[in-house]
């Protein structure tokens, strides 16, 4: 058995999120089915990461193993296999103990709004007209960096054996019409970035101050936060791992 990486990108809207879950199409399962089938042979993939229904994704990183030989045509024939919303971009040699996800050093995300009505955007952006004070929300993002613990935007009810997350940036950018939120963290927490964005955005609007955002990190309380804005705004851009961790291409 040998091990791959294999790179993809997705349309969010098109799956109930990436893990494969009863009743409902996902991301993993369609990529082990037409894996399956063109491999002859059955492929579990293990993703860097989960992704909520309606998230995007431009870079995603998944292993497997198998005992067949990859040629340099399963890329295409895999697109071929897929739907339109899914695309396989390369499959990497790895080593046997290469994981996706515990090897990762970061995941980027960035949440896009649009400041104007656009019919073709309307499945990737957030559209959000009134004004927001993007300096008064980089000084608030800042203070995440100084944080490890973010019970506050996790999703009630999650299973996991810690809250500890560490952000390395945090930043908005004004790009044309659009807002642009980028963070990257060594992990995230299930409706973390969209619960940080949505109290954001309400410090932007003059409702908050970056001291109730200390107030909400202290209180580690999901009620206290913001409202989690909408996923399809939500975009994962950039899965990290050190360096030579991918062998050569081989498709």
């Amino acid at each position: 058995m040998s091990r791959y990486a294999l790179q993809f990108a997705y349309d969010g809207g098109s799956f109930h999120g990436y893990q494969i879950q009863p009743n409902a199409h996902s991301v993993q399962a369609e990529l082990e089915e037409k894996l399956s089938l063109l491999l002859g042979e059955t492929v579990a993939i293990t993703g860097s990461g989960r992704t909520d229904t309606g998230v995007h994704a431009s870079h995603q990183i998944a292993h497997f193993d198998t005992s067949v030989s990859i040629d340099d045509n399963l890329i295409y024939r895999l697109n071929r296999m897929l739907s339109p919303a899914l695309t396989a971009q390369a499959i990497y040699a790895v080593a046997d103990d290469f994981h996706a996800r515990f090897d990762a050093t970061s995941r980027t995300y960035e949440y896009r709004i649009t400041r104007h009505k656009d019919p073709f955007l309307r499945d990737f952006a957030y559209w959000y007209e009134a004004d927001l004070d993007l300096k008064a929300m980089n000084e608030a993002a800042q203070l995440l960096l100084s944080h490890t613990d973010f019970q506050c935007f996790s999703k009630v009810k999650t299973e996991v054996n810690t809250f500890e997350c560490t952000i390395m940036r945090a930043f908005w950018e004004e790009q044309g019409d659009h807002l642009i939120f980028t963070i990257e963290g060594n992990r995230f927490l299930r409706g973390m970035v969209r619960a940080v964005v949505g109290t954001l955005m309400e410090i932007g609007m003059g409702k908050w101050t970056a001291a109730d955002l200390q107030r909400i990190l202290a209180s580690k309380s999901r009620q206290e936060a913001g409202r989690a804005v909408p996923a399809h705004g939500l975009h994962l851009v950039k899965v990290t791992y050190p360096e030579a961790s991918f062998g050569a291409r081989c498709s």
